[in-house]
């Protein structure tokens, strides 16, 4: 007598003889070479390992600083199909790869940060970064894009790519207008600045300069005025960024 199947059974089979996605096929028939670029070894030796256990994945190098990604033979940076980028290295900024790596037409670029800063990331995506990711997404989710950058695929959306350059030019207005109140800081003013960046108290900058306490805290007030600044620490900040005093 012939058994009846099992509808259930019958959806399970179905399941497990899915056919793999086109993206899933060209990984297999066209392995994609990926770079690592990631200061902690433990956390990229982990995920260059998980990587290469997937089909059709090869980590063709890994590395954890600016120079060491610049130091790589051209060969190996010419194979480099899909790069994954830290923005935060102990030599640099991640960006400036990103830059280097959009200019060459076959690599793409994926960003693994720690960071949820969406300025930093929408500076990466400015720089040509095709994707941003956290560092506690699924390895599956950062295999799937991998691939999709690899297959052409965009991982964010039009509306998300306009938003991203939003926020990169509101802080470029934002730098634009603190680099022009540095421009307005008067020569004492930034003798001030100089002091306070040499570690000197109040009435330390007094004496040195040969003025008084209170002038030198109009000085200073009309310093926070001037940058829009809310102490003189943060002051001190924006005039080392600006080149106005230099850090010993």
């Amino acid at each position: 007598m012939a058994t009846k199947e099992c509808p259930r059974h019958n959806r399970l089979s179905q399941i497990q003889e899915r056919r793999p996605t086109a993206i899933e096929d060209q990984a297999k028939d066209d392995p994609i070479r990926i770079l690592l670029v990631e200061d902690h070894a433990s956390f990229r030796q982990a995920l260059a390992f998980m990587l290469e256990m997937e089909p059709g994945f090869e980590v063709v190098g890994q590395v954890g600083s600016l120079a060491e990604a610049r130091a790589l033979p051209g060969e190996t940076l010419g194979d480099v199909e899909v790069a994954i980028v830290d923005l935060a290295l102990p030599d640099g900024d991640g960006l400036d790869l990103i830059e280097g790596f959009s200019s060459q037409p076959r690599t793409a670029t994926l960003v693994l940060s720690a960071s949820m800063e969406s300025r930093r990331f929408a500076r990466a995506v400015e720089a040509g970064a095709g994707g941003v990711l956290h560092k506690s997404t699924p390895i599956r989710d950062i295999v799937d894009a991998v691939r999709k950058l690899k297959a052409g695929v965009a991982l964010l959306s039009p509306g998300e790519v306009v938003e991203m350059l939003r926020l990169v030019g509101r802080e470029r207005q934002e730098e634009l207008a603190v680099r022009r109140a540095v421009e307005r800081l008067t020569p004492r003013e930034k003798e001030v600045l100089q002091a306070l960046a040499e570690g000197l108290e109040s009435r330390e900058i007094a004496e040195k300069l040969g003025v008084t306490v209170e002038t030198e805290r109009t000085h200073m007030v009309n310093i926070l005025h001037k940058l829009g600044a809310h102490s003189r620490l943060q002051a001190l900040v924006f005039a080392a960024r600006y080149g106005v005093v230099q850090i010993r």
